[in-house]
């Protein structure tokens, strides 16, 4: 049995998802039409810093912590606020927002390029 390369993975979900510009994502989350969901590991958080505001909720948790249901919910997901995911180089957001859209959430996207490219940017990052 092949394994699926993940750039495949990666390239079916962006095609089914909707993807925000930096600068639109930004804009909403300004706008308080959005909220900003750093799915990164907190030893990434750590090591690269973060974006003021952001909620984190880690990869592994992010379908509990989502769902109603989940003895791990988590109020502040659920909002009708566009949640907007990132991750390092929006690869794991992709997937992250695939998934939960599978899950029926609706207002969701993710950010191009990842907190990496938010940082090489140079837009504004909290150390840690």
């Amino acid at each position: 049995m092949a394994i699926t390369p993940i750039k495949d993975l990666v390239n079916a979900a962006k095609s089914e998802i909707r993807s925000l510009s930096q600068e639109e994502a930004a804009a909403m989350v300004a706008a308080g039409e959005a909220l900003f969901v750093d799915i990164r590991d907190p030893r990434e958080l750590e090591r690269e810093g973060r974006i003021e505001g952001a909620f984190h909720a880690p990869r592994g948790m992010l379908e509990f912590w989502i769902a109603p249901d989940s003895p791990y919910h988590k109020p502040a997901l659920a909002t009708d606020k566009t949640l907007i995911l990132f991750c390092a180089s929006a690869w794991r957001s992709a997937l992250s927002v695939k998934v939960l859209q599978d899950m029926g959430v609706t207002n969701i996207a993710e950010m191009e390029g990842g907190f990496s490219s938010w940082k090489k940017r140079g837009a504004p990052i909290l150390e840690s």
